[in-house]
């Protein structure tokens, strides 16, 4: 395949994305969370359609189904490939101003609208493999987006491509579109029956070339302290104070198992909330590590944790609650390795060298792994986000546009 002449439109398409604020909210109960989401969803449904897939459809849970036909007389099975329209609520995603930094030299770049955000080459090591290349930035104020509507982007002009290039033969290619990856949502509400895929790839990746085929297990766990209040003028060897004890709590998760020291695979326990007073507090906390078991044991090492620093408190209760959140996709796909040696093959068949690793998080495609269509992650170009210093390539962009294409080919190729 040829793409020498191809006229690409992941940039413009992410440009435009970029602008809709989409942000998710983790206090929300509803599906989706925001209700803002769906506006990207919506143009989405109708790009698609304007493409001519006629069955494209935003559900009432915020999310979106499109199908691109087969084109081929063999029986290929049925592939999804998914990202989400949500962006992090760690960072403002409003009113965001897509700059392009044409032919990237080198520099550190300052964003225009906040000077006082620079993202450094010293500081982001993934530059050194751009000179030359076209940088995509926000101007400084906000989030871009990248996370993940390169991903987005990228699907739709995969799809675009194969939609005007009938000579390229494929199976049956499932379009997920999901709200709420952000908060650990983005699974909740997919109809796996209706998606009807076998195989899927979440394009949510961050450096060109590297596909991953494992996550965190995770777990969140919430430890509610109930103290024993007294007025603080008479409370000598009386009260119990419940933010104190949970602080003391806190204090005492050993330093080499917290996200600050913890790198590549080594596990973490990590406080994310403190809330409440002097007669009561919670505390949440998520608790990553590659394997269950080691998982378990963190979880547990919390839970000792908490008994012993209770146990000097003989007025006061607990409760410690632990909330299964996603496992690791490498069980799962380790059962259908092709899944990722396709995947393999088409980052090659781009001219990349590619890359197998791990996250340390997790994707939408943990959960969907789980729920019986192994999914593992291809990389989107996306860096640093979560942040205002978020940035993605032109050309990593159009690479994994590339990827898409060359991948169903494959699957169409070894059916």
């Amino acid at each position: 395949m040829d793409f020498s002449n191809y006229p690409f439109t992941v940039t413009e398409r992410f440009v435009r994305y970029a602008k809709i604020d989409t942000q998710s909210d983790p206090l929300s109960p509803s599906c989706p969370s925001t209700e803002k989401q769906k506006n990207l969803s919506r143009l989405l449904v109708e790009e698609l359609k304007a493409m001519g897939i006629q069955d494209a459809e935003l559900d009432e849970h915020g999310y979106v189904y499109a199908t691109v036909p087969s084109n081929t007389s063999k029986q290929v099975p049925v592939l999804c490939f998914c990202s989400h329209v949500d962006t992090s609520p760690d960072c403002s995603g409003t009113n965001v101003n897509p700059v392009i930094h044409k032919a990237y030299k080198g520099n550190d770049i300052v964003l225009p609208n906040d000077t006082t955000q620079v993202i450094r080459f010293s500081e982001h090591p993934a530059l050194a493999a751009q000179i030359g290349n076209d940088i995509v930035t926000a101007d400084g104020t906000t989030l871009l987006g990248a996370d993940n509507k390169a991903g987005v982007a990228e699907i739709m002009d995969a799809a675009h491509y194969l939609m005007t290039h009938p000579e390229v033969k494929h199976g049956a290619i499932r379009i997920l579109f999901t709200p709420d990856e952000e908060i650990g949502r983005g699974a909740d509400k997919v109809n796996i029956k209706k998606l009807g895929a076998q195989f899927g790839y979440t394009m949510d990746g961050e450096t060109l070339g590297h596909i991953e085929n494992e996550t965190f297990s995770a777990d969140a766990v919430s430890i509610v302290i109930k103290g024993f209040p007294t007025h603080p003028g008479f409370a000598k060897d009386k009260m119990q104070h419940a933010i104190k004890i949970g602080a003391e709590i806190i204090n005492r998760i050993p330093k080499d198992k917290t996200p600050e020291t913890t790198e590549k695979k080594q596990p973490f326990i990590h406080p994310t909330s403190f809330n409440g007073g002097l007669e009561q507090v919670e505390l949440k906390f998520i608790i990553r590590a590659f394997d269950t078991a080691t998982l378990l044991a963190l979880e547990e090492e919390l839970r000792q944790i908490t008994l012993s620093v209770l146990s000097g408190y003989d007025k006061c209760s607990y409760a410690f609650n632990v909330t299964e959140q996603y496992r690791n996709m490498k069980d799962v796909l380790d059962t259908c390795p092709h899944v990722v040696d396709y995947a393999v093959e088409a980052v090659k068949r781009t001219g990349v060298t590619p890359v197998l690793s791990s996250i340390r998080g997790g994707t939408d495609g943990s959960r969907l792994s789980f729920m019986g269509l192994p999914c593992p992650n291809i990389y989107a170009g996306e860096h640093a986000f979560h942040s205002k210093q978020e940035w993605v390539s032109v050309q990593d962009m159009q690479k994994a546009v590339e990827t898409i294409v060359h991948l169903v080919r494959i699957w169409e190729e070894r059916a």
